[in-house]
């Protein structure tokens, strides 16, 4: 491992953030920064780091001060304000406790902050605090956890490390560590580092350089001693192409997704559902299809703190019956039904270790491993999934490792269990759901005024959605103006509706990104200007294979998908206002939509057996939203101002003017509409929901 601190970068720091936050809190923030930017040594919110000085608090009075990063930041983006500020003589008097229970030991926290606002600081608050050195900083190195996490995991610690290094059995995070810790190091004031059993490394120093780099040499020595001694690695029994476990976990994914949804009794919102993060490369592929994968897989985690994304072991699924979609399903159904009788069991055998008021983690599997596909991970919405599958990554890894030198051993399932419910690991967890912050979308013509406003209103509410066009500019900048709001529950994908291989592979992708796809928002449409009588034909038959064909293809798709998930869903076409009045030179429009509309009242009935609803939101015209103006609109327009005499402002005008509300429809408008059907507000099938301002003759209404 390289050293990446540059004292031009570190001069950067200190002119940015010195003047506002002071100089030991600028380099904090950058060294942070380095460790956060190696996810070998720390993944999404893990390890910690702190510096001491002062604070001046509103007397004028200087005060001895901490400065811890907070509970879940995640260091390779940590700003100033991630390590919040603490009365440091008042935590170090704690020490003289015999014991503080962790909501205590929170509580000594909070009321001992300099701002009342700031972030819960890390359950190892009291470790940094106890520890009399300046800048501390806590990894959970992939390779000193290699070296913990052996049955003489203290004595390779120490012949890869040397004697400077202090090593510390393995003890629950919080007050009963910070004093093992602190009396450690009292007794060698020497040491230059600190190792915590199947937890991770501990360094400090007098300045941020010097911290990190120990980090850096500990960890690069930890490597070389695993490299030299790997005189066992694991043997791939078949190897799997990359490619064909691809293939595989399209066809796995939604089925997988389905079965990990669980039933919540509610009619109207009858699955919690999952997003998931497929795992799929060769050090993977080649884990799973080896000789002790197996074995391996299903030991404990590399530390406690990976228990709360990835459960204590995860689900491991051989000889998969990929050529056979029945006989797949009914493996994965059963696999899944034994992992949560298992899970129920281990439960109950330490129930007396539960903390009061504390509820069981649902019993399903967080990771499924599977031989010849790799690895699908599970969580409430593509942040929980990507977390658990980079931890996954890793654990794989380091497994591998310490096979290849010797035999891996994790906590004894006790420790794994305590530590899974330790109520301050389960505050991580506690974030607030969105209505559809379970669900995929995906939304065809998205780069258009409807579709765009569609996507900001559903990614509002949560959901993660696949934004789909033709391949054109227009959606690239809606991507990306997007991501950056959304990051990555947004997903551009190219599609031609009217072609049927380019449906399936939108489909395949979506399943690639999230795991599978539950709302359909038909909203891609063409139009065109002619009376019936100069109508070319082949001008129809494009608006048909777009409008009617292109409807087809999707209620297609969506159907079979649904069916292989197995949660029901939601269809939602956008329809129009000329299906029940249309206009004259309007007539390949209003004749196609009127076709696609049918072919969703019909589909409203055959697919309602297996839980999908289908409904049409019927808007009347809308110009634009924001910058982005309707295509179709663009071109109609022009022939409808001709024909009323009108500009562009006095059409929109004379849209407005015409319905009984005088309202002008906009696309969140037609949002809303979308949004009332995709929340299950009431239980509808097969209505058509008006969203234009009351136009007598647009009825039914």
């Amino acid at each position: 491992m390289q050293s990446r601190w540059s004292d031009a970068e570190a001069s950067r720091y200190l002119e940015q953030y010195g003047p506002q936050w002071g100089q030991d809190l600028a380099l904090r923030t950058y060294a942070s920064r380095l460790l956060g930017a190696e996810d070998s040594l720390v993944l999404h919110g893990g390890g910690n780091t702190s510096v001491k000085g002062h604070h001046t608090n509103i007397l004028g009075q200087k005060i001895a001060a901490i400065f811890v990063k907070a509970s879940g930041q995640d260091m390779a983006a940590i700003e100033p304000a991630g390590h919040p500020g603490l009365d440091l003589e008042y935590l170090r008097q704690l020490r003289t406790l015999p014991d503080l229970t962790e909501e205590a030991m929170v509580e000594e926290f909070r009321t001992h902050l300099f701002d009342s606002h700031a972030a819960t600081p890390s359950i190892e608050t009291l470790a940094h605090a106890f520890l009399p050195l300046k800048y501390i900083d806590h990894t959970h190195a992939d390779a000193i956890l290699a070296l913990t996490n052996q049955p003489e995991g203290e004595k390779l610690v120490r012949a890869a490390l040397g004697e400077d290094v202090l090593v510390l059995p393995y003890v629950r995070s919080g007050f009963q560590l910070a004093k093992s810790a602190a009396a450690a190091f009292d007794a060698d004031p020497g040491a230059r580092a600190m190792v915590w059993m199947r937890h991770g490394l501990v360094t400090w120093g007098g300045n941020a350089c010097e911290s990190y780099e120990t980090t850096i040499e500990m960890v690069t020595k930890a490597e070389r001693y695993l490299a030299l001694h790997a005189t066992n690695p694991l043997i791939v029994q078949v190897r799997t192409p990359a490619a064909l476990a691809q293939e595989r976990s399209i066809k796995v994914a939604p089925l997988v997704r389905g079965l990990l949804a669980q039933p919540t009794g509610d009619p109207d919102k009858p699955h919690r559902r999952v997003i998931l993060q497929a795992l799929i490369n060769e050090d993977v592929l080649n884990f799973v299809d080896s000789d002790r994968g197996k074995e391996l897989a299903l030991t404990p985690p590399l530390t406690s703190d990976y228990l709360i994304r990835t459960k204590a072991w995860p689900l491991w699924i051989e000889k998969a019956e990929y050529d056979d979609a029945g006989k797949l399903r009914d493996q994965i159904s059963k696999s899944i039904q034994s992992y949560a009788a298992e899970y129920r069991s281990y439960v109950q055998r330490h129930a007396a270790q539960m903390p009061r008021g504390v509820v069981p983690f649902d019993p399903l599997p967080r990771v499924i491993l599977m031989p010849g596909l790799g690895a699908l991970c599970a969580g409430k919405d593509v942040r929980t999934a990507r977390i658990a599958r980079d931890i996954t990554a890793h654990t794989l890894r380091v497994k591998a490792q310490v096979a290849a030198m010797g035999t891996y051993m994790g906590l004894p399932e006790d420790e794994l269990f305590d530590m899974e419910y330790y109520t301050l690991q389960q505050a991580k967890l506690r974030r607030d759901e969105l209505p559809l912050g379970r669900e995929v979308a995906v939304i065809t013509g998205a780069a258009g005024a409807i579709g765009s406003g569609i996507a900001e209103e559903l990614l509002e509410q949560g959901c993660h959605v696949a934004v789909t066009d033709l391949p054109c500019q227009a959606l690239t900048q809606l991507v990306e103006e997007l991501k950056t709001t959304f990051g990555d529950r947004v997903a551009g994908v190219p599609l031609d509706v009217t072609d049927p291989a380019s449906v399936n592979r939108a489909f395949e992708a979506i399943i690639q990104t999230w795991g599978g796809v539950d709302l359909v928002i038909i909203n891609a449409g063409v139009a065109m200007v002619s009376s019936l009588e100069a109508m070319n034909l082949e001008g129809f038959r494009k608006l048909e294979r777009v409008n009617t064909e292109g409807t087809l293809l999707m209620l297609s798709a969506a159907a079979q998908h649904f069916k292989s998930q197995g949660t029901g869903g939601d269809i939602i076409l956008v329809s129009t206002k000329n299906v029940f009045a249309p206009g004259a030179k309007f007539g390949a429009y209003s004749a196609t939509k009127a076709a696609a509309h049918q072919l969703a009242r019909i589909a409203s009935l055959e697919l309602a057996e297996i839980g999908v609803r289908v409904n049409m939101v019927s808007p009347d015209a809308v110009f634009s939203h924001g910058k982005r103006r309707s295509g179709l609109w663009a071109e109609v327009g022009p022939d409808r101002m001709r024909a009323r005499g009108l500009d562009e402002k006095g059409l929109e005008e004379y849209y407005r003017s015409r319905n009984l509300l005088k309202a002008t429809v906009t696309a969140r408008h037609v949002a809303k509409a979308v949004l009332f059907f995709a929340t299950h507000q009431t239980p509808t099938t097969g209505a058509t929901l008006p969203v234009d301002g009351g136009l007598p003759d647009a009825t039914p209404r």
